[in-house]
C-alpha cells in the first residue's frame, strides 16, 4: 500500500534517514524558484543564481547517501548506480536538447546553429561547463543568447557522479573512514575555488575542481546523518531552530549575494551552509514539515529538474527572436510555458521511465538516444549551413557579428604590446592577450588607453594610420588617475618620450552612470591634465550608441517571419555624457572627438550603414565599424 508524504514522515523514527524526504523536494523548490526568478525578473532577486548551489549540495547529499548505504550493506553496484542515474537524468535532457535542436533549425542563422550544435554536443557529453569556460570572457552578455548555457551545472554534477563512487568505494572498509577524507578533498576544492575566484573568476565559476566542494559538503552530511550514533541529529527541541537558521542563511544569500560579488569564492559558503543546516535538521523540524513539505512546494520540487532544463531555452530563444531584451510579460509567458512543459515532461516521460524498473534495456536505449542527439550536434557544428531547412533567416546586411572574427583579425594584423609586464597583467579572449600594437618593436608614438570601447577603435586606427605605431593598453575599469588597474600603464606612457599622442576612450555611457557627475568630471579632468603636463597631446573620444538588441537582428530577417531591425530612438541608446566630456576637454586644452553622430540621424541611431552591420554586439564595433569611426578620429590627428 502506498503512503502519502505525511504518512511516510510518521513512519520514520527520529534520526532515521528516509529514502524519500518531501522536505528536500521543498528545498529543491526554493532552488529552482530562485534561479527562474533571477533569469525571468532581473533585479528582483539579486542572488537568485545561488539556487544552483543549493542543488549541488542536495545532489551530493542524496548521491552519497545511496552509495554509502549500498557499500555498507553490500548491495552497491556500478551497474545499478549508473543505470539509475541514466534513467533519472537522460530522459528530460534528451527531450530538451531535441526541442532546442528543432527550434534552432527554425530560428537560427547558420553561424548561430553551429554554435548551438556545439552546445548540444557538449550537453549530451556532460562537458558543457568546460565548453563554456573555454569560450567565456569579458563579453559575458552574449551568454544570454546561448540557449543551453544552464547545462554547465549538469556537467559539474555528472562529472561528480564519476568521481564520487570511485572515491567512496576506495574508502569503503578502511579504518580512516569516510568523513576525514571527504572533508579534506572538500577543503582542497574550496581553497581552489577561493583562489580562482580572484585569479580566474570564469574558471572558478565553471570548472568542477572549484565546484566539487559543494557536492562533497553534501557527501559529508550524508555520512553524518547515516552515522546517527556517532553524530546524533539535533535534539527535537532544537531541530526547528537549526532549520530556521539554515533558511535565514539562504534568504540572506538571495538578497546580499549578487553579480558584483566575487562568486563562488567565500560567498558560496553562505548558501551551502544554509542548505546543510536545513537538511541536517531533518524532516520533523517544523519549517521542514510545515513549509517545505507542503504539497505545492513538493510538487514544484518534483518538477524542478525539467523546469530548470526548460526555463532558460524558453527565455533565450525568445531573446534571440526579439534581438535583445524582452518585455516582462513575455518573460512571464515564457516561464509559464516552461512550467507546463516541465509538468508534461515529468508526467509523460520521467515517471514512466522510472516506473519501468528496467536496469538494462531502458538505460542502454537512453544512452544510444543521447549519442544520436550528441552526434547531430557535432554534425551541425561542423557544417557550413543546412541546405534542407525550409525557411532559414535571410541575410539583409553583410558584416561579421560576434567577437571571434574581431579578435582573430587583430591577432593576424597586429603585434603583442610592449612592455611585457603590462602585457602579462592583461586579460585575454580565447587565448588572445588583449594588449596590441600596430607595428613590432618598442618604439610607439600613439597610446590608446581605456576599456573595450577603446579596444574596438584599435583595428581601425591601426589601418588608417599606417605610418604610426598605435598601441592599445586596456583594463576593465575606467581610465582614471587613481584607478590602480591603470597605474602601471600611465606610468609607462608618461615615461616614454616617443609616445606623443594619448587617446582616451571608454564605455562612458554605461560606467559613468555609476558615479556622481561631479566626482567623475573632476577625476577625468585630473587625468587629462596629468598627460598634458607630461607633454602629451590628448584626445578624448565620445562613445558609440548602445542598442537594446543584438546585431543579428539587423543582419538577418525571417526568424519565424520577423523583419530585421537595425535602429532605435537615440534616447533608448543611452548617452548624455557628451556635453560634460566636451567641457572637460575644453577646460584641459585638449580635443574632444564625438562619434555618436556617425550612427545617429534625426534622433534615431542605426547599427548598419550602406548594407553593412557596424557592430558585433549591442555596443562593440566590428572591423568595418571600427574603420568608420577611425576615419573621423584619424582626420583630427597629425599623420
Amino acid at each position: 500500500m502506498k503512503m502519502n508524504p505525511a504518512e511516510r514522515l510518521q513512519s520514520f523514527a527520529v534520526g532515521d534517514h528516509p529514502s524519500y524526504r518531501p522536505d528536500i523536494d521543498g528545498l529543491r523548490a526554493i532552488a529552482v524558484i530562485s534561479v527562474v526568478t533571477f533569469h525571468a525578473a532581473p533585479g528582483r532577486l539579486p542572488g537568485g543564481f545561488i539556487g544552483v548551489d543549493i542543488f549541488l549540495v542536495i545532489s551530493g547529499f542524496l548521491i552519497s547517501t545511496i552509495i554509502i548505504k549500498g557499500l555498507t550493506d553490500g548491495s552497491f553496484s556500478y551497474h545499478e548506480f549508473y543505470g539509475r542515474r541514466i534513467s533519472r537524468i537522460f530522459p528530460a535532457l534528451i527531450v530538451v536538447l531535441s526541442a532546442c535542436l528543432l527550434a534552432g533549425l527554425a530560428i537560427l542563422s547558420d553561424d548561430e546553429l553551429r554554435g548551438l550544435g556545439k552546445h548540444i554536443a557538449a550537453g549530451a557529453g556532460f562537458v558543457s561547463n568546460i565548453a563554456l569556460w573555454l569560450e567565456s570572457g569579458y563579453f559575458d552578455g552574449s551568454s544570454d543568447y546561448k540557449p543551453l548555457l544552464h547545462l554547465w551545472s549538469l556537467g559539474v554534477e555528472e562529472q561528480f557522479y564519476i568521481f564520487c563512487p570511485l572515491l567512496l568505494v576506495l574508502l569503503s572498509g578502511r579504518k580512516i573512514g569516510y568523513l576525514a577524507p571527504l572533508a579534506t578533498v572538500a577543503a582542497i576544492s574550496f581553497a581552489v575555488n577561493v583562489y580562482e575566484s580572484d585569479v580566474d573568476p570564469v574558471a572558478a565559476f565553471y570548472l568542477s575542481i572549484a565546484r566539487f566542494w559543494e557536492l562533497l559538503v553534501g557527501s559529508c552530511l550524508a555520512w553524518i546523518v547515516l552515522q546517527r550514533d556517532a553524530y546524533p541529529a539535533p535534539l527535537s527541541s532544537k531541530r526547528s531552530a537549526v532549520s530556521l537558521l539554515g533558511l535565514c542563511l539562504l534568504a540572506a544569500s538571495l538578497v546580499t549575494v549578487d553579480k558584483t560579488r566575487s562568486f563562488p569564492g567565500w560567498w558560496a559558503a553562505l548558501p551551502a551552509a544554509g542548505t546543510v543546516l536545513v537538511i541536517w535538521a531533518g524532516p520533523h523540524a517544523w519549517p521542514n514539515r510545515a513549509l517545505l513539505s507542503n504539497p505545492i512546494a513538493v510538487w514544484i520540487g518534483l518538477i524542478s529538474y525539467p523546469l530548470y532544463l526548460w526555463h532558460w531555452p524558453a527565455l533565450s530563444f525568445l531573446r534571440i527572436l526579439e534581438g535583445g531584451e524582452i518585455a516582462q510579460w513575455k518573460r512571464f509567458t515564457a516561464i509559464a510555458a516552461a512550467v507546463l512543459l516541465a509538468w508534461l515532461t515529468y508526467e509523460a516521460i520521467e515517471r514512466p521511465v522510472r516506473r519501468s524498473g528496467s536496469q538494462f534495456v531502458i538505460p542502454v536505449a537512453l544512452v544510444l538516444s543521447m549519442s544520436v542527439v550528441g552526434s547531430v550536434g557535432i554534425y551541425l557544428h561542423a557544417s557550413n549551413g543546412i541546405d534542407w531547412r525550409l525557411h532559414p533567416p535571410t541575410l539583409v546586411n553583410a558584416g561579421e557579428v560576434g567577437h571571434g572574427h574581431f579578435f582573430e583579425y587583430i591577432r593576424t594584423n597586429s603585434f603583442p604590446c610592449t612592455p611585457s609586464d603590462i602585457r602579462a597583467n592583461t586579460g585575454d579572449w580565447n587565448g588572445i592577450v588583449r594588449c596590441f600594437q600596430s607595428k613590432s618593436g618598442d618604439l610607439k608614438d600613439i597610446a590608446l588607453i581605456g576599456d573595450s570601447h577603446a579596444e574596438h577603435l584599435f583595428p581601425g586606427l591601426a589601418d588608417r594610420l599606417p605610418a604610426r605605431n598605435v598601441a592599445f593598453y586596456g583594463r576593465g575599469g575606467l581610465p582614471f588617475l587613481g584607478n590602480k588597474e591603470f597605474d602601471r600603464i600611465f606610468e609607462f606612457v608618461i615615461s616614454d618620450s616617443n609616445i606623443t599622442t594619448v587617446i582616451i576612450a571608454a564605455n562612458w555611457r554605461q560606467k559613468l552612470r555609476q558615479l556622481p557627475t561631479a566626482e567623475w568630471k573632476s577625476t577625468l579632468g585630473k587625468t587629462v591634465s596629468y598627460f598634458v603636463e607630461h607633454g602629451k597631446s590628448v584626445y578624448l573620444i565620445g562613445d558609440v550608441p548602445q542598442f537594446s538588441f543584438l546585431p543579428n537582428r539587423c543582419k538577418f530577417a525571417g526568424r519565424l517571419g520577423l523583419e530585421n531591425k537595425c535602429s532605435e530612438w537615440e534616447e533608448l541608446s543611452g548617452g548624455g555624457q557628451e556635453p560634460a566630456l566636451r567641457e572637460i576637454a575644453e577646460a584641459g586644452g585638449v580635443e574632444f572627438i564625438p562619434v555618436s553622430q556617425l550612427f545617429c540621424r534625426d534622433r534615431r541611431c542605426s547599427m548598419a550603414h550602406d548594407g553593412a552591420v557596424l557592430f558585433r554586439d549591442e555596443h562593440h564595433l566590428n572591423i568595418p565599424g571600427s574603420a568608420m569611426v577611425a576615419d573621423k578620429i584619424a582626420s583630427r590627428l597629425p599623420r
